[in-house]
């Protein structure tokens, strides 16, 4: 699917996965719509055909704003990516007592409903527009982890969520194929992200060296770059890709 002229919405925009995703379509011609935190927003990179807007993904009204804008920017809403995410940890049993039901909803919420609320929400808006000479509206590509198929000790909340997302990807491919969207995923494996920004380089270093090839972490541009071969890639439809180096993940 060709991304020039095209309007793109992408989660988690003003850093990490979703800032590298939303640079890399704009490259490719996109007017791109990056969502987030109004509080994340301020220090988000200035990127030229990159819009910012302030909205939480779990909130419906706030998600069909910014899809309007999007979809109204005068170029056809053709592309979602859902970066939005969150991975506290706790054991279901630990030393201070019993997983905060709280904390897992909040997760669920947002990694899982919140991807599900931007999904629903703008491909409706992808439905209303003029399909291409193939059939093609567009193509909406969600964010799992690896912790959907290995999840580690204190990651039952994060590994629930991403196993929704795996859940998800398919039965949504089946329901968006008669107005010619495509959905698929990407598990990406341990990533350089803002998220590892609080831990040692030591640390990062022993995680990057238990992957097997290549012994590094990986790059949020290389996860845009995945999504961006998805996004060009007319056939995958319904699939979740693993981006891990080949890392299966032990227990802890």
């Amino acid at each position: 699917m060709l991304l020039d002229n095209t309007a793109a919405l992408v989660t988690g925009g003003a850093s990490g996965l979703g800032a590298a995703t939303a640079q890399a379509l704009a490259a490719r011609g996109a007017a791109v719509f990056a969502l987030d935190l109004p509080a994340g927003l301020d220090k988000a990179p200035d990127v030229e055909g990159v819009t910012y807007v302030g909205a939480d993904v779990t909130d419906a009204e706030q998600v069909r704003a910014a899809v309007a804008t999007a979809a109204g920017s005068g170029a056809p809403l053709r592309t979602v990516v859902n970066c939005a995410g969150i991975g506290p940890s706790m054991r279901i049993l630990g030393k201070k007592g019993v997983h905060d039901l709280d904390l897992y909803a909040k997760v669920v919420q947002i990694n899982l409903i919140g991807s599900f609320n931007v999904l629903a929400l703008a491909s409706e808006a992808i439905a209303e527009t003029e399909p291409d000479a193939n059939g093609q509206r567009g193509v909406i590509v969600n964010t799992a982890s690896v912790a959907a198929f290995e999840g580690q000790i204190g990651q039952a909340a994060y590994s629930s969520s991403k196993g929704g997302i795996v859940g998800l990807t398919l039965p949504a491919a089946r329901d968006l194929a008669q107005y010619g969207i495509r959905v698929c995923a990407i598990a990406p494996g341990i990533v350089e992200t803002p998220m590892l920004a609080t831990v040692s380089e030591e640390f990062r270093a022993s995680l990057g060296a238990g992957v097997p090839f290549p012994r590094r972490l990986a790059r949020p541009e290389e996860y845009a770059q995945l999504a961006l071969s998805i996004i060009d890639h007319d056939y995958l439809n319904g699939e979740v890709i693993r981006m891990d180096g080949g890392l299966r993940m032990a227990p802890r």
